[in-house]
């Protein structure tokens, strides 16, 4: 165990002397996540800004590009992979249109629809997005070792399966 201590175990030894009748353990885990989350949040943006895309392009551009090539989906698909509205989505698409980062395509399947397909400049920004956020995922990770990382891996997919289901 430890001997360090973080401004976690601050908070929760403040509330245990404060009232001891409750188990604090819920906060031990869950504040260090919301935390870890602010910090990751921060290294997330920061990754896109040098990329010059913002988070809401960042989810449409990555879910065209781990599509494979042709680096195409339907807006449909889009939706179902960002979990936004279709009125959000077709905004989404318009702005990124605009910026050249997508375009839209006859569906050759179906003359009536369309396919969002990812441009080359589009490519190279979120190529450019993944790498630089890897490398500052990577830095926060660095105190864990292999199998530190993967042993908290597995214990966050067992506690998130219960929320996506």
């Amino acid at each position: 165990m430890s001997t360090e201590h973080d401004e976690v175990d601050r908070i929760v030894g403040a509330w245990v002397t404060q009232r001891p009748d409750l188990d604090f353990s819920p906060l031990e885990v869950l504040s260090r996540v919301d935390r870890l989350s602010r910090h990751l949040d921060r290294a997330r943006r920061e990754a896109f800004r040098r990329s010059d895309l913002e988070p809401w392009e960042w989810d449409v551009l990555s879910a065209l590009r781990r599509a494979g090539e042709p680096y195409q989906l339907s807006p449909k698909q889009l939706l179902q992979q960002t979990l936004v509205s279709s009125g959000t989505m077709t905004n989404r698409i318009d702005r990124l249109v605009g910026r050249r980062l997508v375009r839209r395509e006859a569906d050759p399947a179906d003359g009536r629809s369309v396919l969002v397909t990812l441009t080359d400049d589009g490519k190279t920004r979120v190529d450019a997005a993944i790498t630089r956020l890897v490398d500052a995922e990577a830095v926060l990770l660095g105190v864990l070792s292999r199998t530190d990382r993967e042993r908290l891996a597995g214990l966050l997919r067992k506690l998130s399966l219960g929320f996506d289901a």
